[in-house]
């Protein structure tokens, strides 16, 4: 089972330069949308496995991350290809629309 990948300061650069699409979730524990879509990112993850890399990035924990990215309501989902952001999601969405994001970049 493939399950998300708990991401920080230190394997940040690497994971987004993995050569297959990436999807960081930026959220927080005290935020009610980003545990709406907690379980819709678990699912993509294990949904993708071996297409994909799905993590999770908790933005109390690594402010300076949140910071580079401008992202500033959470939760923030960002799509890297080849280290670059290539779609963005700000807010909690139906499973759908962040698999069309990762569909789009699989192609």
């Amino acid at each position: 089972m493939g399950k998300t990948i708990e991401i920080n300061d230190s394997n940040f650069e690497q994971i987004i330069g993995s050569d297959k699409p990436v999807l960081v979730d930026f959220w927080a524990e005290w935020c009610g949308p980003c545990r709406m879509i907690g379980p819709v990112v678990e699912e993509l993850a294990n949904e993708y496995e071996g297409q994909a890399v799905i993590g999770k990035l908790n933005v109390d924990e690594h402010p300076e991350l949140s910071a580079k990215f401008g992202v500033r309501s959470i939760p923030t989902l960002l799509v890297f290809k080849g280290g670059e952001i290539v779609d963005k999601q700000i807010g909690a969405v139906p499973k759908g629309v962040l698999a069309q994001k990762l569909d789009a970049q699989l192609a």
